[in-house]
């Protein structure tokens, strides 16, 4: 009979081991897996991370594309952060220039760090920017303001069937990794 129950105990133990493991697999394959998806349906499109380089383009007058601007933080953030523009009509090839504002409200200094996103997905392939606050971490002195411009450009390459395209930001409190490094 102990013979049995050995034999039990050590079959649910490998059971466990292989769902441990494969929690595990799963965990380090969601981040691919969430980049597969988002491609596939079209969302949360990456921007670069770097300044594009300033090109000429020929500015395609006949087309518009509307680009909304959505700024938002993280709970944890204790910033003000908008645009100050939330839309406007552009020309593919031509180059534009927003400005954004944060503030940081607290009495300490603050290490933050803006993360873009495209969306439509495949559209940010072609949304080009030449200068971003999203590039570096901005540094916030006690209650300090700063107006950071993003300068930007819309392929002209991009597909017609594109007539709207969001740029969003969420700010992070960066402070306590910033004083780690």
């Amino acid at each position: 009979m102990s013979d049995s129950l050995e034999q039990k105990n050590a079959k649910l133990i490998r059971k466990l081991v292989f769902i441990v493991l494969g929690m595990f697999g799963f965990g380090y394959a969601l981040v691919p897996l969430y980049d597969v998806f988002c491609d596939a349906f079209g969302i949360l499109g990456k921007t670069d991370s770097e300044a594009s380089i300033e090109k000429i383009y020929k500015v395609d007058v006949e087309r518009e594309i509307t680009v909304e601007f959505i700024t938002s933080l993280n709970e944890s953030t204790p910033m003000e952060f908008r645009t100050e523009t939330r839309k406007m009509k552009i020309h593919p090839g031509k180059y534009y220039t927003v400005n954004f504002f944060a503030k940081n409200n607290t009495d300490r200094n603050m290490v933050a760090r803006a993360i873009p996103s495209v969306s439509p997905g495949p559209a940010a392939e072609y949304f080009k920017k030449t200068e971003c606050f999203c590039f570096t971490e901005q540094t916030f002195e006690p209650q300090e303001g700063k107006t950071m411009p993003v300068r930007f450009v819309v392929d002209p390459e991009i597909p017609a069937r594109y007539k709207t395209i969001t740029l969003a930001y969420t700010f992070f409190d960066n402070t306590e990794k910033s004083v780690k490094k």
